[in-house]
């Protein structure tokens, strides 16, 4: 199993990411993207847009795929109308559960405090801990002996529970030891905590100027369907996508990038005739399940995990998760990448009539929620967000299907895919063990490196026109720094998929060695074919 502390090391060893605001302790759920980091999340970024949006030619018609449609972009704004925060729902329902310790003050994401059964004698304590689930039973052991004041050669008289259960399947919360606590009873009531950032708009600062960071890139989406519907032309079934920053205040963020305060999306919001819709979901749900494996993340890592009927959003008709077996997370289990969800028409039809009640009795269609005075609670915008067909004259508020990826968890994932450690030969011809980042070539941060054999000869000279011919196409790096097997991996740990290297027959007959990163494979090619031959490679 891949080890989650040396793939963090070389994140920050490399350059790929670094703690926010280190130097001053750090800013607990928000990372920098060093100079590798920004590279590699431009180009996933960038696969992601060419693929599902520019790249897309709506003349043919995709296989598996209903119907042809078209697709379009947009760049929002981070800060909207509070009233789109409302009629989404995210002002009422947007939350999470916290508990507080009273014993040591901090505060936990009550559904993230684990913990299990442990007994001795006739007394019985829930010992929780905040430990990843592969931990878990080992840290809990640890602090039961210590609340117990059992020493190792009595652990015999210690009974740990196998089954990991959570706080809230518990009958008498006066039996738990907190994740920090030493005595037991110190826990608070679960309680609602809104996970939106407030902010203020103008000079003033009052309650009628809060407004919020967005959560989210699709209301703005939603927003202006009628906008790219006028100004567009395009025809349902079409797809709207965006890439950009969210903000989520999470109460505890954890697992290097995975759960951030501050990310940034890759959302789709494709619209299509409600008699479509199933057919239009399960083609957004393989067709993104294919696009991770075609950038190399490993199908036994993958998984489509069709979302349980309890699971659901009160406005979701399906939903499907594609996960990955992060290397933070125990074998057999998988974290989100990317959310797949059939939306039906609650988001049009919210922003047109106003929020809708998720109370509703169930069977009943969905009612507009009424204040005490039996008005809208909260308004719609009051404009048409319906479609007619050109060719049927049918009028109808499209189905929503919205492939949500994010941009962060992504490019964590390709980070703990390519991280490989095998036996290559060293300057002497030395088997030793290497740290390699096998990274897609169309996602390497870097994707060749110029190496002069040594600093004369003219070799550095050949080597920096090569360097400047291939700088005009592709991201590259030059090194005339140590030895030549060092140069080589410094760039096997930045995933760099080729390196050049000029030597004496470079200057004798014109040609250089290039070394593929993965395969060790060296092969001579002429100095004038060097470009040509990168980009055919990169194809």
């Amino acid at each position: 199993m891949k080890s989650m502390e040396k793939i963090v090391s070389l994140c920050k060893r490399r350059g790929f990411l670094f703690q926010s605001s280190e130097i001053y302790g750090g800013v607990q759920g928000f990372w920098d993207y060093g100079p590798l980091g920004v590279e590699l999340k431009r180009n996933l970024k960038d696969a992601w847009w060419s693929d599902m949006i520019r790249g897309h030619n709506n003349l043919l018609v995709p296989e598996g795929a209903p119907s042809s449609y078209e697709m379009v972009g947009l760049d929002c704004t981070i800060i909207m109308h509070p009233q789109v925060w409302k009629n989404s729902g995210h002002y009422d329902l947007f939350h999470d559960h916290m508990v507080d310790c009273r014993e040591s003050k901090k505060r936990y994401r009550f559904d993230q405090v684990r913990g299990r059964w442990c007994q001795r004698g006739e007394t019985k304590v829930f010992v929780s801990t905040l430990a990843e689930a592969e931990h878990e039973a080992d840290e809990v052991r640890r602090r039961a002996m210590k609340f117990f004041k059992l020493r190792a050669k009595n652990a015999d008289e210690l009974t740990v529970g196998d089954e990991s259960l959570t706080l809230d399947r518990l009958d008498d919360t006066k039996s738990v030891l907190a994740p920090d606590a030493k005595s037991l009873d110190t826990l608070t009531d679960p309680r609602e905590f809104n996970l939106m950032f407030k902010t203020t708009l103008g000079a003033l600062g009052g309650e009628d100027d809060v407004t919020f960071l967005r959560p989210e890139t699709a209301q703005g989406i939603f927003v202006n369907f009628k906008n790219v519907l006028d100004s567009s032309r395009v025809k349902v079934p079409f797809g709207i996508g965006q890439v950009g920053k969210s903000f989520r205040n999470e109460i505890t963020p954890r697992n290097f990038t995975f759960r951030s305060r501050e990310f940034e999306q890759m959302e789709i919001e494709f619209f299509c005739p409600p008699d479509q819709s199933q057919q239009w979901y399960r083609y957004w749900r393989d067709r993104r399940l294919a696009w991770y494996t075609e950038l190399g993340l490993s199908s036994e890592s993958l998984i489509m995990r069709e979302h349980h009927t309890e699971e659901l959003a009160h406005y979701s008709v399906g939903t499907a998760d594609i996960e990955y077996a992060f290397p933070f997370l125990p074998p057999g289990e998988y974290g989100e990448l990317e959310g797949i969800a059939h939306r039906g028409d609650f988001d049009l039809r919210s922003h047109m009539e106003g929020k809708l009640d998720p109370n509703s009795p169930e069977g009943q269609p969905m009612q507009v929620e009424l204040n005490e005075h039996g008005k809208p609670k909260y308004r719609g915008s009051g404009k048409d967000l319906s479609y007619r067909d050109e060719v049927t004259n049918e009028k109808f508020v499209p189905h929503v299907i919205e492939p949500s990826a994010g941009a962060d968890r992504g490019a964590l994932a390709f980070l703990c895919e390519a991280y490989t450690e095998d036996q290559a030969p060293d300057d002497k011809g030395n088997m030793q063990t290497r740290t390699v980042m096998k990274l897609h070539p169309r996602l390497a941060p870097l994707k060749a490196a110029v190496f002069p054999l040594v600093k004369k000869d003219g070799m550095p000279e050949i080597a920096k026109e090569i360097y400047g011919n291939l700088k005009q196409h592709f991201n590259v790096f030059y090194d005339d720094k140590g030895a030549v097997g060092r140069r080589y991996r410094r760039q096997d740990e930045a995933g760099t998929p080729y390196c050049i290297t000029v030597d004496g027959d470079s200057v004798s007959e014109g040609t250089v060695t290039i070394r593929d990163r993965d395969s060790l494979e060296q092969t001579r090619v002429k100095i004038d074919d060097v470009v040509s031959e990168i980009t055919q490679r990169m194809s």
